[in-house]
């Protein structure tokens, strides 16, 4: 939907959040709330009850026909063989080089349909590049302007989406999916139920038509209103997945940065077959990466931001925050960003410094995910 007032987007829950006097902001394109009241708030609010997330800014393509497969597989570096009906994977697409041009999440609907869920701010271009290489010619369809999805996300957010489904949630385990069809869903002619997110809590990503997405959204939130549940904005999405150790496109992954920097080897299937990037890959497989994406927690007064300097504990400068924030679970600084791919800077525990524009204060490496280190 357009927004008359600017060049920007907007979901079909725009109305909503300004009724509810969200903070509006810009992201991808999109105007979005990024909070209602408090970012804490919210966040601890998904941390410890649930939240109401609309991230219908996503987009969403289908993948169809007797080809859609061997699409599927030219575009990712994750096996789509190994799904069936009902699986999802998280997976990237790279360029003949390595380089990440997006991170999503794959869905098979059926033996000759995907449907590929991109980020907001690479939607045009994901498109373009899976038209432009699309040599079995399968069939791509843009459905994103039809679509809402809405992030239900939190330790009590399957009991309050529970009565609204005919099928037990502990049955659907976790990147799977169960279709709906014929108003079974909240009135919803489709929808589609999917056990994801990006907040490292359990709930669900609601796919649904984006004429009923105020129903569904002012639904849920009635229901859940007795166990705490709230209306999440991209704020606390932010630091929820932060706090999770999860990447963010255009931050800690790029086309300048492969798989294997990222620690996302795990989604590089060199023996699947061809893809684009698969012979780059293999090299840096072979070789290990010169760099390595850690995170790290501050042992000191300070909050890392994006572009701050990693430096050695004697000064020196040797990598980038890629991603930085105050954890309102931990209450202390945390952050992910890019180093020498070196046990001394690499290895749990040792210590580093971060330098911003105001101090420079230590932090050590940590594992992510750091929420559940609290």
């Amino acid at each position: 939907m357009a927004n008359s007032a600017s060049s920007l987007q907007t979901t079909p829950l725009h109305g909503v959040h300004e009724e509810r006097g969200a903070r509006m902001m810009e992201f991808g394109g999109f105007e979005m709330p990024v909070q209602y009241d408090s970012i804490i708030d919210e966040h601890m609010a998904v941390r410890n009850d649930a939240g109401l997330f609309d991230v219908s800014h996503m987009g969403e393509v289908l993948i169809q026909g007797d080809q859609a497969l061997s699409l599927v597989q030219h575009l990712v570096t994750n096996d789509a063989e190994t799904l069936y009906d009902g699986r999802a994977m998280y997976t990237v697409m790279c360029t003949p080089d390595g380089g990440i041009i997006d991170d999503g999440i794959v869905y098979r609907r059926a033996e000759d349909e995907y449907l590929m869920v991109l980020n907001a701010a690479n939607r045009e271009r994901d498109l373009a590049w899976m038209h432009d290489h699309n040599p079995m010619d399968a069939t791509l369809r843009d459905v994103s302007t039809e679509t809402a999805l809405l992030a239900l996300q939190g330790p009590k957010a399957l009991d309050i989406a529970q009565p609204f489904l005919n099928d037990d949630l502990d049955d659907l385990s976790f990147y799977h999916f169960w279709e709906q069809s014929d108003g079974a869903f909240l009135d919803c002619e489709t929808a589609l139920i999917s056990r994801t997110g990006y907040t490292g809590e359990p709930g669900l990503e609601l796919y649904v038509p984006a004429g009923r997405a105020r129903h569904v959204w002012t639904t849920l939130l009635e229901a859940g209103a007795d166990r705490g549940l709230t209306p999440a904005g991209l704020g606390a999405r932010d630091t929820l997945r932060l706090e999770a150790g999860l990447c963010l496109h255009g931050n800690d992954i790029t086309e300048e940065i492969n798989p294997y920097e990222a620690q996302l080897g795990w989604l590089v299937k060199l023996d699947k077959g061809d893809f684009i990037g698969r012979e780059a890959l293999r090299e840096i497989h072979e070789h290990g990466p010169e760099r390595r994406l850690v995170g790290f927690m501050a042992t000191e007064r300070g909050i890392p931001r994006h572009d701050d300097v990693l430096q050695s504990p004697t000064g020196t400068a040797i990598g980038v925050v890629t991603s930085g924030t105050q954890s309102p679970l931990l209450d202390a600084g945390i952050g992910l960003g890019y180093v020498p791919n070196e046990a001394s800077y690499t290895e749990p525990g040792q210590s580093l410094q971060v330098a911003s524009r105001r101090r420079t204060f230590d932090v050590d490496v940590v594992e992510p995910p750091f929420h559940e280190k609290a």
